[in-house]
């Protein structure tokens, strides 16, 4: 059958001459397509539906709320489509004077901070309300009022120690039943893997939901269960890929020694997430959960450095102190680097994407032992085996219990 004319012009290759042309010709879409939004923006069919006078919807959220000696500072955006005037303040149900940084009309997406010069009383609640010029109101409570850590020496020392506490000794402590796991057989050392993998089904489980709850408190606008879940499987897929290069590039390094390296980076990314949850606890105000998550932490985290390293128990070659130490390490220091980020520069939307790095994380470090607990063989026959599924039970029991340190 001999092609029409037409299709010997659709199939034909692209010279180089002609190649300015075949673009030009694919921009007319995106030009056609920008043309549009500018028209729907620019007639505006939503407004011509609503006609005049329809009340406006208004959405402000509450960024941060600060305490500094007789003044409160509170960090507004404006979450809604169309424009936001704010009109008054009021503080205790009292209306209060105030000042705004960014201006008081807000657009869509629009910011500001106001300065409340108030005389806040340290360890009392008190309630703030906000409204706009369409005398629609915006509520927030400060459950505990303290006044909010501010970079400096004295509270830098202070959440380097709160990260040590929770991430760094806890991880050191568990590395210290090293010489007892190289004692055990090789069905112990399967119960062993498996207690890893339940450890870090807990430490997914429990991530994942903190990371959909942070989500579901962030602007609509961002879409936070959406930017969660992106994160959480970009960053799956990057360790996939990193993973697959290091085979190919035939490291030195022993497959035990990547696989603790691996689970080390994903307990170090969730363990910064614990720390941005302390330090953004009391960057809020809210300093007796940030001291109950600390002691919560602590205990739920000597766990982890079993974990970290369970696969090296059963590779046969020494492994060096300072190789202990640096899984050590990678698995405990960011815990302050989160604290840091938490107290200081406290942004709901960096602790989603952090949280979601640290499941995609856990989620493909649990690949990879499972991985090396089966083999060759049908993942459901090593699976379903005695040792197997009891470490599995154990592990996800042991940070059950301990995780009820947290409330």
């Amino acid at each position: 059958m001999t092609p029409s004319p037409s299709e010997h012009v659709l199939d034909a290759p692209v010279h180089a001459s002609r190649a300015p042309l075949w673009w030009l010709l694919a921009l007319v879409p995106v030009v056609l397509l920008a043309l549009l939004l500018f028209a729907i923006v620019r007639l505006g069919p939503a407004d011509a539906v609503r006609g005049d006078g329809y009340p406006p919807v208004e959405r402000l959220t509450f960024q941060r709320v600060a305490l500094e000696p007789g003044v409160i500072r509170v960090s507004l955006m404006n979450d809604g489509p169309d424009p936001v005037t704010i009109a008054q303040v009021t503080v205790d149900d009292a209306y209060w004077t105030f000042s705004a940084d960014q201006g008081t009309s807000l657009p869509h997406l629009g910011r500001t901070t106001l300065r409340i010069p108030y005389p806040w009383v340290t360890g009392e609640a008190h309630h703030l309300k906000v409204l706009t010029s369409t005398g629609t109101a915006f509520d927030h409570e400060v459950a505990v009022a303290v006044e909010t850590p501010r970079p400096s020496a004295r509270f830098l020392g202070i959440f380097t120690l709160i990260g040590l506490y929770v991430g760094v000794i806890p991880v050191a402590i568990g590395l210290l039943w090293f010489p007892f796991l190289r004692s055990l057989s090789s069905r112990a050392m399967d119960f062993l893997l498996a207690l890893t993998v339940g450890l870090l089904a807990f430490l997914l489980i429990d991530g994942g939901h903190d990371g959909l709850e942070s989500a579901g408190m962030l602007p609509e606008s961002f879409q936070g269960v959406v930017l969660f879940v992106l994160a959480a499987a970009g960053a799956y897929l990057l360790l996939e890929t990193v993973g697959a290069w290091m085979k190919q590039r035939r490291t030195s390094a022993s497959g035990s020694w990547m696989l603790s390296l691996m689970i080390a980076v994903g307990i170090g990314l969730h363990n910064f997430g614990e720390g941005l949850a302390i330090g953004s606890a009391f960057a809020l105000g809210e300093a007796a959960l940030g001291t109950l998550l600390i002691i919560g932490f602590a205990l739920h985290n000597t766990t982890e450095g079993l974990a970290i390293v369970a696969p090296l128990a059963r590779d046969p070659r020494p492994v060096a102190i300072r190789n202990l130490v640096t899984l050590g390490l990678i698995g405990g220091v960011p815990t302050v680097a989160g604290a840091w980020l938490g107290g200081f520069v406290y942004s709901p939307v960096w602790s989603v994407l952090f949280l979601a790095v640290g499941v995609g994380a856990i989620a493909q470090v649990i690949v990879q032992i499972v991985r090396q607990m089966t083999g060759p063989q049908a993942a459901s026959r090593q699976l379903g085996r005695g040792p197997v599924l009891a470490g599995l039970v154990a592990g996800f029991a042991v940070m059950y219990l301990t995780g009820m340190w947290v409330g």
